[in-house]
């Protein structure tokens, strides 16, 4: 079993009004209720004012979350209804004389023409769009992975009819899976077989963040975290380092700690239904039966962190014939999930095990740059980042530019940059097509972006364009053949 060396973890709704405002003029944090770590010795950082100050705002907006829990979920179901009225009625016009001849017919949330907020800010479903990219072309994988990760937002209707009508594939399995500690069923997971890729690809990919989940919300926020170190042997002890604790819980983390055996008895009746032990045994079954698949993993924002996490587990965890499977870990505006001692950890397992992680960045989406890397906070990205301006020009870089997004220099730019965004939203589909021109509800969301900029920067419909539109630099060689220092980008470009 591989269990927390150390750990700190919060929880808002043991917080009372009297702790929070003793949080904010005492730095005694192991001594607040909502407080529950192993570390006898806090770090100064993390103590003083601005680390006291940065947890106090993630707790109270995580409080708030809880008690809106209901009135947002209710908002989200009512804009998702009136956004599918039109395609339930055969069109907008067609509602009013439905109503008048009595056909009106209500949107159903399970039906296979009811599309997310997300799918309704970006009705692309088919592979390619024209633009013949197939199997074996460089662009695929990455295409295939936001379009499963922009998919994975849907129902199970919807995404059944998508891969039967469009894409030609097969759905393994449509997860809605708990959290060991609070027992709510916010981590939603689709597994993918894509039979016209020989030997046959598995495409697993993580929802992302809800918009009107609050529970996804407080997993983002949730500032906790675990510190891991894997002791092998008395004379083999390595440091994993510090992760995300809200990510670790939503991707399947027991209570008593990570299983290794996961059939024997105890572990089925204790991990039955969380994610990465369903996902793990159904890869495992399907592998059974064609023993030649592959897969890869994708997500977007939240999805991205679980995906990258999951290949952290199985690293851990010495899954060997797993791992050697495993063609890419794929992420699109994936927040940060650790620590630099983490980071070193995952780049050493990576290389070893020959996994290529490509981590994308779209121009000013805020998540990639989130929780932040700073001396208060330890959480730091790896691997490198294929970064994607608004031009749809791409570079390789160490680290997406104005890496902590609240930088009061870049707040001009970021501005006209979503002017740009506007008025490209309204000509794109003379440049690229008319399959890229934006809805109403889309140019919403940048009228709103004038004032938060970032903020439709981190919707699906980006990513999608990225993977299509996106011009990056060539490859280079394979990362075993290259010095630990250029690892970064040999593991991006691979």
């Amino acid at each position: 079993m591989v269990q927390p060396k150390n750990y700190f973890v919060l929880d808002p709704r043991e917080a009372t009004v009297t702790d929070l405002m003793r949080l904010l003029f005492y730095s005694d944090l192991e001594n607040r209720k909502f407080v529950d770590t192993s570390v006898e010795n806090l770090e100064n950082r993390i103590c003083e004012f601005r680390g006291r100050w940065i947890i106090f705002v993630s707790i109270v907006v995580q409080k708030l979350l809880i008690i809106l829990r209901k009135p947002l979920s209710f908002l989200g179901f009512a804009l998702g209804f009136w956004l599918n009225l039109p395609s339930s009625n055969g069109g907008f016009f067609k509602i009013f004389l439905n109503l008048v001849k009595g056909r009106f017919i209500w949107p159903e949330k399970t039906s296979a023409t009811f599309a997310s907020i997300n799918g309704n800010l970006d009705q692309k479903v088919e592979l390619g769009l024209g633009r013949s990219i197939k199997i074996g072309d460089e662009r695929y994988k990455p295409l295939l992975s936001i379009m499963a990760s922009k998919l994975a937002y849907e129902n199970e209707h919807f995404i059944r009819s998508v891969l039967q009508d469009h894409w030609q594939m097969d759905l393994l399995g449509f997860y809605s899976c708990p959290n060991d500690f609070d027992q709510t069923r916010s981590t939603e997971v689709i597994v993918i077989r894509d039979t016209k890729d020989n030997p046959n690809l598995i495409v697993v990919s993580f929802r992302g963040t809800d918009p009107f989940n609050a529970d996804d919300w407080c997993t983002d926020l949730d500032l906790s975290w675990y510190e891991i170190v894997m002791n092998k042997n008395r004379h083999n002890v390595m440091n994993v380092g510090k992760i995300h604790g809200g990510f670790m819980k939503a991707l399947g983390l027991p209570k008593e700690g990570w299983y290794e055996e996961i059939n024997s008895d105890q572990t089925q009746n204790k991990t039955s239904q969380l994610a990465y032990y369903t996902i793990l045994r159904q890869l495992k079954e399907v592998f059974e039966q064609n023993p030649t698949s592959k897969f890869i993993l994708s997500g977007h924002s939240l999805g991205g962190a679980l995906a990258i996490l999951f290949t952290a587990v199985l690293i851990m965890h010495d899954e060997k014939e797993m791992l050697e499977r495993l063609e890419g870990v794929y992420t699109f505006g994936q927040p940060r999930v650790g620590d630099e001692d983490f980071g070193i950890y995952m780049k050493d397992k990576l290389k070893e095990f020959d996994v290529k992680y490509k981590r994308y960045v779209y121009c000013n989406d805020m998540v990639p740059r989130l929780p932040f890397d700073d001396k208060t906070l330890m959480f730091k990205h790896f691997g490198g980042c294929l970064y994607c301006d608004s031009f749809y020009k791409g570079k390789v870089e160490e680290e997406e530019p104005n890496k902590n997004y609240f930088n009061i220099f870049w707040v001009i730019p970021k501005i006209i940059n979503a002017v740009w965004e506007l008025i490209r939203s309204f000509i794109i589909s003379c440049w690229q097509g008319r399959e890229y021109r934006e809805g109403w509800l889309l140019t919403c969301f940048r009228l709103v972006a004038l004032l938060i900029p970032g903020l439709p920067a981190h919707f699906p419909n980006e990513y999608v364009n990225v993977a299509l539109l996106g011009n990056f630099p060539p490859q280079v060689p394979d990362s075993q053949n290259l010095p630990d220092d250029d690892l970064n980008v040999a593991l991006l470009r691979n």
